[in-house]
């Protein structure tokens, strides 16, 4: 299935970007024909739960280092390749030591919050923008990288919004914050005014979460989302801590979203000691302004 896989994807990249060559020493390192750019290829088969577990070599990324270069996840079932940037990898990837058969452990999955990339020992990252082709194009030089993203709070509710009524959820949304989306942004849906029972004893805190998608017609939250555009990053992670400990079942995803520039506040704050006590650095993701736009843009 991996070679079947691969090979599918290798012909599609060829006939979008043409003639690429493998690189000497590696079966997974591969660069186009005039030198543009490099990608390395990863596949995994999927495992419990559609899990896919992937490991970078540490001696790959090196030759990736400083060249236009994406990563390439391939995985059973898939409909879309997902294709991160090296750079954005290299940077998450630098502070830890890879294991000892010298890669980085990930684990790739998706659920209500979209396609996340669990790096082991940083945490968890929304990586729902690098599905499909798009970010090749762009470091192909095939098309130009998305205009600077300058998000409003309540336009990064509207979005949000919109991709979840669009995926079926009921919306929460804060009182003061319901005349604020943006029209443009969303379709018209009308957002749950009343909170579940199951929030009884943790409402004061629920009720001023900045989006809550839950399950149609039911008492069942799918997804917390806390838009930190300049507040501290720790104060919504305590927020989320004391939802995760307060919850009796299922498990919803817990997303912080900010701008690019707050993710090594996200990193360095997620893996304090109480939250990986709690069992929250298992659950809480990062969604940065741009992906969200570009989340944003797909589901339109």
């Amino acid at each position: 299935m991996a070679n079947l896989i691969k090979a599918a994807f290798l012909t599609e990249l060829e006939r979008r970007f043409g003639e690429f060559r493998k690189l000497n020493g590696s079966a997974s390192l591969f660069e186009a024909r005039d030198g543009r750019f490099r990608i390395y290829i990863r596949y995994s088969k999927l495992h419990e739960n559609d899990q896919a577990f992937h490991g970078l070599r540490r001696q790959d990324l090196d030759r990736l280092n400083g060249i236009p270069s994406a990563v390439c996840f391939l995985r059973d079932n898939q409909t879309e390749p997902l294709i991160v940037p090296t750079a954005i990898l290299h940077e998450l990837l630098l502070p830890i030591v890879p294991a000892q058969d010298g890669q980085y452990k990930m684990l790739l999955y998706s659920n209500a919050a979209g396609c996340e990339l669990r790096i082991a020992t940083i945490g968890r990252f929304n990586f729902t923008a690098y599905l499909g082709w798009n970010e090749l194009e762009t470091i192909a030089g095939n098309s130009d990288p998305n205009v600077t993203f300058k998000p409003s709070h309540s336009g990064i509710q509207s979005m949000l919004s919109a991709i979840g009524a669009r995926q079926g959820f009921d919306i929460w949304i804060p009182a003061n914050d319901r005349q604020k989306i943006d029209p443009k942004l969303t379709s018209h849906f009308t957002s749950i005014t009343n909170l579940p029972a199951i929030f009884k004893t943790v409402k004061f805190i629920v009720e001023e979460i900045d989006i809550i998608w839950f399950k149609r017609g039911s008492a069942e939250p799918q997804a917390f989302f806390e838009v930190e555009h300049t507040t501290p990053i720790y104060t919504g992670l305590l927020r989320f801590n004391d939802l995760h400990l307060s919850l009796v079942r299922g498990k919803p995803s817990f997303s912080i979203v900010a701008s690019e520039e707050r993710r090594p506040l996200f990193v360095r704050a997620l893996n304090r000691p109480t939250f990986r006590a709690s069992g929250l650095s298992e659950l809480c993701t990062f969604l940065e302004y741009r992906h969200l736009q570009s989340w944003h843009s797909r589901n339109s």
